[in-house]
């Protein structure tokens, strides 16, 4: 990747990050597809490091959580009669806690809806924060055994509960819109959360901001990833270019910025330094494939 100009190598990574395709990316900067995904793969590494390292003893008060549905490769119900499919292939579900204060995601996971996905997520999300917070979340039951082992009783949490229906005299020809929400109950699991704040809407926001800023999370079209480790690398670079480049409306900063943990506004031109930066060391040069190594004989 080296050989790639840096302009080219911007120009790939806000193409990925502004809801473009990979061969749309290819087409645009005049690369083939293969560099692109290499590109992504290089910065999906260099950003998951730098953002595991960096988001640490966040201050966020308030953290609302959900997950967002996509699939690798073939729907689930589809696997058995996609050609050529991977293990991984299936519904893949990416966890996400967003601060409803400072709008930082401090952690993300890609997995599937189990219970032990709950608790890897949760885990993680309590190791990245620095005092005691309100947590809502949708009302998915993993959720209660999850952030009782996290957070135990020092937590105040509360779960939202959405319930959906079909809207009064619409037709039945609404294969395509989603379901109207009917009713909200909110319940009070663990501590003293403000009911009034119990919410998930900036959680669903940030899942609609995914879905306009990655190709593969489009719906009905042909873009969805292909293997689950180039879905988890684009999760990483979105989050990357979501928490430090990208200006919030309201705050008129970075989500990184209004928690602290930076204090410029960063261009994607410092997440190709980045990706220099946690490249791995070039290897040694040896003996070529199918030849036997001979040590140079010492001469007097």
């Amino acid at each position: 990747m080296n050989a790639l100009p840096r302009n080219r190598r911007i120009l790939i990574l806000k193409c990925l990050t502004e809801g473009m395709s990979m061969r749309a990316t290819a087409r645009i900067a005049d690369v083939s597809r293969q560099t692109v995904n290499k590109l992504l793969i290089d910065a999906g590494k260099a950003c998951a490091a730098y953002q595991h390292e960096t988001l640490r003893d966040l201050p966020c008060r308030r953290l609302e959580v959900d997950e967002i549905w996509e699939f690798v490769c073939a729907k689930e119900r589809n696997v058995l009669r996609a050609k050529s499919a991977p293990r991984e292939a299936g519904d893949v579900w990416t966890w996400v806690a967003i601060c409803a204060e400072t709008k930082i995601v401090p952690s993300w996971l890609v997995g599937d809806r189990t219970d032990a996905t709950a608790i890897e997520f949760m885990d993680d999300l309590r190791g990245r924060l620095a005092n005691r917070v309100q947590l809502s979340s949708v009302g998915h039951k993993a959720y209660l055994e999850a952030v009782e082992g996290a957070f135990g009783s020092d937590v105040d949490y509360a779960q939202i509960i959405k319930l959906y229906g079909k809207a009064p005299g619409v037709d039945d020809e609404t294969r395509y819109s989603p379901a109207v929400c009917t009713n909200i109950e909110k319940h009070r699991v663990e501590g003293n959360p403000d009911m009034r704040l119990g919410n998930t809407s900036y959680a669903e926001r940030q899942n609609l901001t995914m879905r306009m800023s990655m190709r593969r999370f489009t719906r009905l079209t042909n873009s969805f990833s292909k293997k689950v480790e180039n879905h988890f690398h684009a999760m990483a670079l979105h989050f990357m270019h979501y928490n430090f480049c990208r200006l919030h409306q309201t705050l008129r900063i970075t989500p990184a910025m209004a928690a602290g943990v930076t204090g410029k506004l960063w261009e994607m031109g410092d997440i190709v330094d980045l990706i220099d930066v946690y490249a791995p060391a070039p290897k040694k040069p040896g003996p070529k494939p199918g030849t036997k190594y001979k040590p140079r004989q010492k001469t007097d």
